[in-house]
């Protein structure tokens, strides 16, 4: 077979694998992932890579994190990589992912970054077996410490820093250490001035004298395996969806009705005003995203709190009592207090 002959069999074989990317989201869902052909050359996520691999050069850190697709991202235990996400390797399975999660992780080159830093605090642990020290379970926990199905974060503890959620330092002593890892490797990151007054201080400069300490050595864990990547995925794109939702919508708080008549009205002479439930189901995508954005928590979380607020302000049948400008403050509060029960009732998930 001619050189021209191989190039023309593979790119027919790339085109056929690529016939997923004009299905509609319900046949799109019926394939398996293994079968969408997804590899990381030649999509944004090389760039992104690149930039936290120049981020450890200019730290002088010598260890490079192998990537690979998966299902989600993590940074397997003994494994000194990272997984990224299979629908940042294509804008058809972000959009697919959009619609089915409602947001995107790691959909932004912030945000993107932001993980990839985060990971890569596990992967150099792993690489150099830094939680074997004894001053890392002084300051972190110990990393042996089994995971919580759920846990009970404190948003105003000054003994985490804030990075990707606000509490999610407080998950684990190993995701502490990623949190910690990650606030000090970005770039020109004010984190001394920012957390002088906090304990937290202790454990980042702690992170300093370790990668100091570890700067241009070789890791001691070197394997290049790739857990659970994407080629390994038989389920099917819906299967996985399903399962997804199922991990971020369950055990949701009860939601009081004294506390949705307080914002609306089933008094008599509100009757004609707009039914409450339209109002939030005009006004649920603005609402979800402003709670996201000041509670960090997932957005399909907290959209079903808002689902569960129009059904029963359906069923109640209540009505607008107020100016819609601050129908919208006073519900803005209301999601934001539902979400926070959500997290102090320990109901806040662990994400592996």
């Amino acid at each position: 077979m001619n050189a021209n002959h191989r190039k023309g069999a593979k790119s027919k074989r790339r085109s056929k694998r690529r016939t997923w990317i004009k299905l509609t989201d319900e046949e799109l869902l019926k394939w398996r992932i293994c079968d969408l052909g997804l590899h990381i050359e030649r999509t944004v996520l090389v760039e992104r890579i690149e930039r936290l691999y120049e981020e450890l050069e200019q730290r002088d850190i010598r260890f490079r994190p192998h990537v690979w697709l998966g299902e989600e991202w993590f940074s397997p235990d003994g494994i000194p990589g990272i997984a990224i996400p299979f629908y940042l390797a294509h804008p058809r399975l972000s959009r697919l992912e959009r619609r089915q999660m409602l947001e995107v992780e790691g959909g932004t080159e912030d945000w993107c970054l932001r993980i990839l830093r985060h990971e890569a605090g596990h992967a150099i642990d792993t690489a150099y077996r830094l939680h074997r020290r004894k001053k890392y379970r002084e300051l972190f926990g110990s990393y042996t410490k089994p995971y919580p199905e759920y846990y009970h974060p404190k948003p105003y503890s000054k003994n985490y820093v804030l990075h990707l959620e606000p509490s999610y330092a407080q998950a684990h002593p190993a995701e502490d250490f990623a949190e910690t890892f990650a606030v000090w490797l970005r770039p020109r990151s004010p984190w001394r001035a920012t957390y002088e007054e906090w304990p937290v201080i202790k454990k980042l400069e702690y992170v300093a004298e370790l990668m100091e300490e570890i700067r241009g050595e070789k890791p001691l864990v070197t394997s290049r395996e790739h857990v659970d990547s994407v080629r390994t995925l038989r389920k099917t794109l819906g299967e996985h969806y399903a399962k997804k939702r199922e991990l971020y919508g369950i055990a949701l708080p009860n939601l009081h009705d004294q506390h949705l008549r307080r914002l609306f009205s089933d008094a008599p002479e509100f009757a004609d005003a707009p039914s409450a439930a339209s109002f939030l189901r005009r006004h649920r995508g603005e609402l979800r995203k402003a709670v996201a954005h000041w509670t960090g928590e997932y957005q399909y979380i907290i959209d079903q709190v808002l689902k569960e607020m129009i059904e029963r302000c359906r069923e109640l049948n209540l009505r607008m009592d107020r100016p819609v400008e601050q129908a919208q403050r006073d519900a803005l509060v209301l999601v934001t207090v539902q979400t926070m029960n959500y997290l102090h009732g320990g109901y806040h998930r662990v994400a592996l």
